[in-house]
């Protein structure tokens, strides 16, 4: 089945140096929660991941989730994000497809490439499962394939995974190796045995087609792709 992604922080990580500059704070956990506390929604997303983690302070999902709330009320996408992974995951909150998905497309509206292309491929894994919206495999695909044609790596895993099993598209288990050798590329571990599994089933002649369709897609920044 489709992979959902994780969480986002800013950049990979806790951007605690640009908060500081931003709040004029010292050090640490105190400076994210004081630009938190002043309102700035990119701390308080931040500070919600902290929490989530139990970095610098108790773990709590309970936390996390209130203070994603708040950067997302704000209009921060990556706290939009964040509380729809949470509403989805049923992590500080009772578990609800249906604000996940509502939550998951206000951050898309954003624009952001990082949270945007995450967001496209949770979206679609929430249409391949019938997950807060009507089951839809055509509509999975189309969302999965904006993740992956952004680089997103679990968008190309799940674009692979449908590839493979003929859901949405016509089966084509040259474009699952593609994609899924993309994804493995691009870091998703969990992409490795559906290349594998397709690669016993190619032949020579169409694994050597497939390993240049991923070099020319990954050579043209994924605009050139079938």
């Amino acid at each position: 089945m489709p992979f959902n992604s994780g969480r986002l922080t800013v950049g990979g990580g806790l951007l605690i140096s640009a908060l500081l500059l931003l709040s004029g704070c010292g050090d640490g956990v105190d400076a994210v929660r004081k630009a938190a506390e002043q309102g700035n929604a990119q701390a308080q997303s931040n500070l919600g991941v902290m929490y989530q983690d139990g970095e610098g302070v108790p773990q709590s999902d309970t936390e996390a989730f209130a203070w994603y709330r708040k950067a997302a009320e704000q209009g921060n996408a990556y706290g939009q994000y964040n509380l729809g992974w949470m509403y989805q995951m049923g992590k500080g909150v009772p578990q609800s497809d249906t604000e996940a998905v509502k939550w998951y497309r206000k951050s898309a509206e954003q624009g952001f490439t990082l949270v945007q292309s995450n967001v496209q491929s949770n979206l679609g894994m929430m249409y391949a499962t019938g997950r807060g919206v009507p089951q839809s495999d055509t509509e999975a695909v189309a969302w999965f394939r904006k993740a992956a044609e952004q680089g997103n790596a679990y968008g190309q895993h799940n674009l692979g995974w449908m590839y493979a099993n003929g859901r949405g598209v016509s089966q084509d288990i040259v474009k699952a190796y593609m994609w899924g050798s993309l994804a493995v590329l691009n870091g998703q571990s969990k992409a490795d045995p559906l290349r594998d599994a397709v690669a016993k089933d190619l032949t020579p002649s169409q694994l050597s087609q497939a390993q240049a369709m991923a070099q020319q897609c990954q050579a043209s920044n994924y605009k050139n792709c079938d």
